[in-house]
This record gives structure tokens, C-alpha cells and sequence, in this order.
């Protein structure tokens, strides 16, 4: 079958991008032609980005969360309350919280969320390290904002679990957030609201548990 496309070269490219998330063929391919309709200056750099950031990106060794050093800029953050940890699923649910402006602790990223039909368990996630930094001291608080789904529930109660023995509180955000939703795609004032009407988890737990 003859290829649609009038170059290997642009075939390529439209696969490589393709090969990204949401991406279709359609938008890979209005992707590709935009490029080739830049300077190749243009086009260094953006290929510089993409390399560098590949080649060069760290996760931090206390909350594991994108950085450009050792330790993130959140962590380092000498004004931020070191003794609330708040516990999300990726980089993105960081993102969204900082937006709020409404929290002023650290972060734990796990990494995703626990999930058997994926085949993701508790050792696949950086639940281990969180309590790791429980048990060494210094944390009044922990705070579970993980998305309000089955996944989430079940990641929530094990972290809860794991976390009983040691003298910290434990708290999930408050159901502004609606049941089967993602905390990235909530809207700031919700979420923010979520972050400051939060709740201790054991309480939370039982009203799911009726």
C-alpha cells in the first residue's frame, strides 16, 4: 500500500509525534508541517528543550517531585511549612495546588496511584518514602489529596494504614471535588477550598464506608 505521505522524512516526524498523548495523526501532522515552517534556529531550539530536558531533569530526593536540582525549589523554600506534607499523584496535581495559592506546606509525589487492573501496587510507588519522612520526625501532618476516584479511595486507605502507627494527623481534602474526579482539571477557588476545608482521613473513611 502506498503511503500518503510525499516524504519518509515528514512520515517519520508524523509518527514520532503521534506517538504522544491526545495526539492524533491529524493534529501530529499540523504539528510537523508548523515546524517546518520555522527557521531552523527555531527548530534548534526546540529540539534543544526537548533533548536537554531529557538528559537533564531530576526528581527530588525529599517529595520526588520535576526539578532542576537535588532538592526542588518547594522543598529548599525556607518560608514553606516543613511539618504539612501534602500527598499527590504526579507533578500536575503539584501544579494545580500551587495555583490555589491557598497551601503553603511541602508535597509527597507517589508516582500515580494504585490501580490492579493496571498492575500498579504499593511498591511501585514512593509510598514507602513517604513513610520513610513520617517516621523520621518533623511532620504533624499529613494531608491526601489524591483524585477522588476508586483508585484513589484504595490508594488513600493504604497510605492511612501505613501511616497509623506514627503520631501524625491524617487528613484528605474535602469533597469540593467531586466523587470521580481529577484534582488537575478542578478549578483553583474549588480545589483551594478543597486544601483548607480538608478533613481527618478516619472520619472521611467512615461516611465512604455507609
Amino acid at each position: 500500500m502506498n503511503s500518503p505521505y510525499p516524504s519518509t522524512l515528514l512520515e517519520n516526524a508524523v509518527n514520532e509525534f503521534a506517538r504522544l498523548p491526545g495526539i492524533g495523526r491529524k493534529s501530529s501532522l499540523r504539528l510537523v508541517l508548523h515546524l517546518l515552517r520555522q527557521d531552523e534556529e527555531s527548530v534548534a531550539r526546540f529540539v534543544e528543550s526537548i533533548l536537554r530536558l531529557t538528559q537533564e531533569v531530576k526528581y527530588c530526593s525529599s517529595c520526588h517531585n520535576i526539578s532542576d536540582t537535588e532538592v526542588c525549589s518547594i522543598c529548599a523554600d525556607k518560608t514553606r511549612d516543613k511539618a504539612v506534607v501534602c500527598v499527590v499523584e504526579n507533578i500536575k496535581e503539584v501544579m494545580a495546588i500551587e495555583k490555589t495559592v491557598q497551601f503553603n506546606g511541602l508535597y509527597h509525589v507517589l508516582g500515580g496511584i494504585i490501580s490492579p487492573i493496571d498492575g500498579i501496587g504499593p511498591s511501585d510507588l514512593e509510598i514507602a518514602s513517604l513513610e520513610e519522612r513520617v517516621k523520621s520526625g518533623g511532620i504533624r501532618e499529613v494531608i491526601l489529596a489524591l483524585s477522588a476516584t476508586m483508585e484513589g479511595d484504595t490508594t488513600n486507605f493504604y497510605i492511612f494504614r501505613k501511616l497509623q502507627t506514627y503520631n501524625v494527623k491524617v487528613s484528605i481534602i474535602a469533597r469540593g471535588v467531586s466523587i470521580g474526579d481529577e484534582i488537575e482539571y478542578a478549578d483553583e477557588v474549588t480545589l483551594g477550598r478543597s486544601i483548607l476545608n480538608r478533613t481527618p482521613f478516619d472520619e472521611s473513611y467512615k461516611l465512604l464506608s455507609k
